[in-house]
């Protein structure tokens, strides 16, 4: 039982290690892009690493999710910000992660892929927003959420196709009946 236990231990912690990895070059690949040449808004983000927190989500469980999204805004907050940056991503990681698991319980029934991942990504701006009214200790950041839950239906929406794709290509090759067998 105990060597059960350590090999189902050291495999999430390898594929856990992986996916933030995915994650974190699918973000650095996000800051490349000139995203503010083509919509000048400040603070539109595609949202890439949300396609590995949803994959995550769907075949290993909110506990990994959780686990991968945090170390990718600590990493990725080292590498490519600092700590307003670290702010910033971990509210809105948090709410998204919290929102998508909510979703999840009505997959099929009431939302799809597309409504789980728009709900993530408006769920990301709020909050965002709520950190920078902390930050800035006003509410004059309130009004400007409005065109960021409106780009999350863009952006929630290309996260969601995106993340359908994976999940249809790894259902066809079976790594998503064995991913869910072992939920970590």
């Amino acid at each position: 039982m105990k060597n059960i236990i350590y090999k189902r231990t050291i495999k999430s912690t390898i594929l856990e290690g992986i996916l933030v990895a995915m994650a974190l070059i699918l973000s650095y690949v996000e800051k490349m892009l000139p995203i503010g040449l083509i919509i000048p808004i400040p603070g539109i983000k595609l949202g890439l690493a949300n396609i590995v927190t949803l994959f995550a989500l769907f075949y290993l469980g909110v506990k990994s999710a959780l686990i991968i999204s945090f170390l990718r805004c600590i990493i990725a907050a080292m590498l490519f910000g600092g700590i307003y940056s670290f702010l910033f991503s971990i509210s809105g990681a948090l709410m998204s992660l919290l929102v998508m698991s909510i979703l999840m319980r009505s997959y099929d029934k009431y939302f799809s892929i597309y409504g789980i991942s728009i709900g993530g990504a408006a769920a990301h701006n709020i909050g965002q927003i709520i950190v920078a009214s902390l930050i800035l200790q006003s509410a004059a950041v309130l009004p400007y959420l409005s065109l960021l839950l409106f780009s999350s239906l863009v952006t929630g929406s290309l996260t969601g196709y995106t993340s359908g794709l994976v999940i249809t290509h790894f259902d066809k090759i079976g790594i998503s009946k064995m991913l869910e067998s072992e939920k970590l």
